[in-house]
C-alpha cells in the first residue's frame, strides 16, 4: 500500500507530505484548490510524463517520492530485482524535475530510468481520471485479468509447457534446416574432403610413430652394421655356428677314447647351443632385411609425413585430429543425404505437438469463455446504480489464427469493451467513454475482480462523481468502500455521499502563497461534508445532513 506521498516545490506546493492508511480515502476541496496539483504529483512519482511548468516558481527542481509498503511476495520486486535493485520495503519511488524539463528517476535511491520508473508505477498503482490513465485501461492487461479472475492456473501452466515443447521443436527444424543448407552448399567440397582422406586413411597417433621411424632410420647405416656384424659373428665361416659344429665334430671323433657316456650330455649342451645360435642368427638376419628392405625407406616415412602433415594444413587441425575430421565431414555428408528424411521427421513431431498445444489453448479459451460471460453478468448488474443504465459491457475474447502470433498463453486475444447507448459499436473503454464514465465503468469492473486478486492494490479514482448525484453518487461510494476492503482505495471527489463512505478524510484548500492539505477528524469531516452539501454558506440543516450520512454509513 502508499504509505507516505512527499511533494516539494511543485506549482502551489512549497513543501508536505501525506500519510496515507489502508481502505477508502477521500480528497476533497473547492474547485481550483489544488486537488489536481497532488494527482499530477503522484504522477510524477509513477512514472508520467513531466512538464517543466510543474516546478514552483524560483525554484530550481520539484521533487516527488512515494513509499510503498509492500508484501514480500509482490510481483514488483522480481521485476526490479532484474535491474539489480534490492527489493525490500518501503520501496519508495522518487521524481526530481528540474526547471529546465529535464528529471531523474530513483527506486531505493538507486538511479533508473523514466520507462522503468513507470513500469515499476504501473505494477504499483491504477490511475483513473483526468491525467494519464493506467491499468485496466491497458488492453495487454486484460488476459491476465480474465485468467486471474478464472482462476484456471493449472491450464496456465499445462499451456506453458505445451507451448515450450512446440518451440523446442521447431527451434531443433530450424537448426536442422540451416545445418542442411550449409551442407548443401559445401557438398561438393565435403565430397572431394571426404575421398582425399579416405584415400590418406589416417589413423590417430600416426605422425609420432613414423617421427619416431624417422630418428631410428636416419641411423639405419650404423644399425645395418652392428647387425651385419652379429650375423657374421653367428652364422658365418667363422662365426659360431661353425665353430660349436666343429667341436661336436672333433669330440665326436675321439668319443671312443673318452668315453661316450662322458661326452653324451656335453653332446646335447652343445646340439641345444647350436639351435639357439642359429635362432638368433635367424631373427638377426630378419631386422637386417627389414632396415634394408623398402617398406621402412626413410625417403617412404618422409613422404607420408608430408601427406599428413599437408592435409593437416588444409583443415586447420593436427594430425591426429585428421581421423575425427573424416568422420565429422562423412556425418555431414549424411545430414546432405538425409536431410529430407531428418526435416520430415522434425516437421511430423512439430504438427503432433501442435496439435497438443491447440488441445489445451481450445481447452483455455472455453474457459475463457465461461469466465468472459460470467464476468460479462457481474460488471453489468453493477452499471445501472452507476447511471451507466444504456451501457451494455463486455469481454471480447477472439481466437489469433496467425499460428505464428500464438504465445504461451493460448492464441486468444483478450479485450474488455464497452457500448455506451444500445445499439452502438463496441469499442475500447478509453475510446468510447467519457471521463467520468470511464472511471465509473472501471469501478464496475474492479468491483468484479477484485475478490480474485491476490496482491492488494492501489487504485486512484478521479472524475468519478462527474454528472451524477443522489443515489448514484450513494451507490458509487458504496462500491469505492467494498472495493478498499480487499484494496487501498484513493478517491477525488465532489460528491459528499462518496465522501462519507471514506475511513480517511483529506480537504485541499488555498492557503497564503500555497496549497494546504488537511487530515480532517470527525467534526471536521461533519463540516466538511455540510459544505459538500450546502455550499459556500453551511446551513444547520446541511450540518444535520451531513450528521446523517456519516452516521448511515
Amino acid at each position: 500500500m502508499l504509505t507516505l506521498l512527499h511533494i516539494k516545490n511543485v506549482v502551489l506546493i512549497d513543501q508536505m507530505s501525506l500519510d496515507f492508511r489502508a481502505g477508502l480515502s477521500a480528497l476533497t476541496g473547492e474547485t481550483g484548490a489544488g486537488k489536481s496539483i497532488l494527482l499530477d504529483s503522484l504522477g510524477l512519482a509513477l512514472g508520467a510524463r513531466a512538464d517543466a511548468g510543474l516546478v514552483r516558481k524560483g525554484t530550481d527542481q520539484a521533487v516527488v517520492s512515494a513509499e510503498f509498503h509492500l508484501d514480500d511476495d509482490h510481483p514488483v520486486f522480481s521485476v526490479i530485482q532484474e535491474q539489480g535493485i534490492v527489493a525490500q520495503s518501503p520501496l519508495i519511488l522518487r521524481r526530481i524535475l528540474g526547471s529546465d524539463g529535464r528529471s531523474r528517476a530513483y527506486i531505493n535511491d538507486e538511479p533508473v530510468s523514466i520507462s522503468f520508473l513507470k513500469e515499476v508505477g504501473e505494477a504499483l498503482v491504477d490511475i483513473h481520471g483526468q491525467f494519464e490513465t493506467y491499468g485496466l485501461l491497458n488492453p495487454a492487461t486484460h488476459r491476465e485479468m480474465l485468467d486471474l479472475y478464472a482462476g484456471h492456473m493449472s491450464v496456465l501452466r499445462d499451456m506453458a509447457a505445451a507451448y515450450q515443447v512446440v518451440k523446442m521443436h521447431e527451434t531443433a527444424l530450424a537448426e536442422a534446416k540451416d545445418a542442411a543448407s550449409r551442407a548443401a552448399e559445401n557438398e561438393a567440397y565435403l565430397r572431394a574432403c571426404v575421398a582425399e582422406l579416405e584415400k590418406l586413411d589416417p589413423q590417430e597417433g600416426e605422425e609420432a610413430e613414423l617421427l619416431e621411424r624417422r630418428k631410428a632410420l636416419q641411423n639405419r647405416e650404423s644399425i645395418l652394421e652392428t647387425l651385419g656384424f652379429a650375423v657374421e659373428a653367428l652364422g658365418g665361416e667363422q662365426g659360431a655356428d661353425m665353430q660349436i659344429g666343429q667341436v661336436m665334430r672333433t669330440l665326436s671323433r675321439q668319443m671312443d677314447k673318452i668315453g661316450a657316456e662322458k661326452l653324451e650330455s656335453i653332446q646335447e649342451s652343445l646340439d641345444r647351443a647350436a639351435t639357439e645360435v642359429q635362432d638368433a642368427c635367424r631373427q638377426l638376419e630378419s631386422l637386417q632385411y627389414e632396415w634394408s628392405g623398402e617398406g621402412y625407406r626413410l625417403e617412404d616415412i618422409e613422404d607420408r609425413l608430408y601427406a599428413l602433415r599437408g592435409a593437416a594444413r588444409k583443415h586447420g587441425c593436427l594430425c591426429d585430429d585428421l581421423p575425427r575430421l573424416r568422420t565429422e565431414m562423412g556425418d555431414k555428408l549424411k545430414l546432405v543425404d538425409y536431410q529430407d528424411h531428418i526435416i520430415a521427421d522434425l516437421e511430423k513431431i512439430i504438427r503432433a505437438s501442435r496439435e497438443d498445444y491447440k488441445k489445451i489453448a481450445e481447452k483455455l479459451h472455453d474457459r475463457r469463455m465461461a469466465a468472459g460471460l460470467k464476468i460479462d453478468k457481474a460488471v453489468n448488474a453493477e452499471l445501472k446504480p452507476l447511471k451507466l443504465e444504456r451501457a451494455v459491457f463486455e469481454t471480447s475474447i477472439v481466437i489469433n489464427g496467425n499460428e505464428n502470433t500464438w504465445t504461451s498463453f493460448g492464441f486468444d486475444t483478450v479485450q474488455f469493451r464497452v457500448s455506451t447507448n444500445a445499439g452502438s459499436d463496441f469499442g475500447p473503454l478509453n475510446k468510447i467513454a467519457s471521463g467520468g464514465e470511464m472511471a465509473r465503468f472501471m469501478l464496475a469492473l474492479k468491483v468484479v475482480l477484485a475478490e480474485a486478486a491476490k496482491i492488494q492494490g492501489v487504485y486512484v479514482f478521479d472524475e468519478i462523481d462527474t454528472g451524477i448525484g443522489g443515489a448514484t453518487a450513494s451507490a458509487v461510494g458504496a462500491r469505492l468502500e467494498k472495493l478498499a476492503t480487499s484494496h487501498q482505495v484513493m478517491v477525488v471527489t465532489h460528491s459528499p455521499q462518496v465522501a462519507s463512505r471514506a475511513a480517511s478524510h483529506w480537504v485541499v484548500s488555498k492557503a497564503t502563497g500555497g496549497t494546504r492539505v488537511t487530515a480532517l477528524d470527525k467534526s471536521a469531516r461533519e463540516e466538511e461534508i455540510a459544505r459538500m452539501l450546502s455550499g459556500a454558506e453551511i446551513t444547520a440543516e446541511a450540518r444535520a445532513a451531513a450528521s446523517k450520512l456519516l452516521e448511515a454509513c
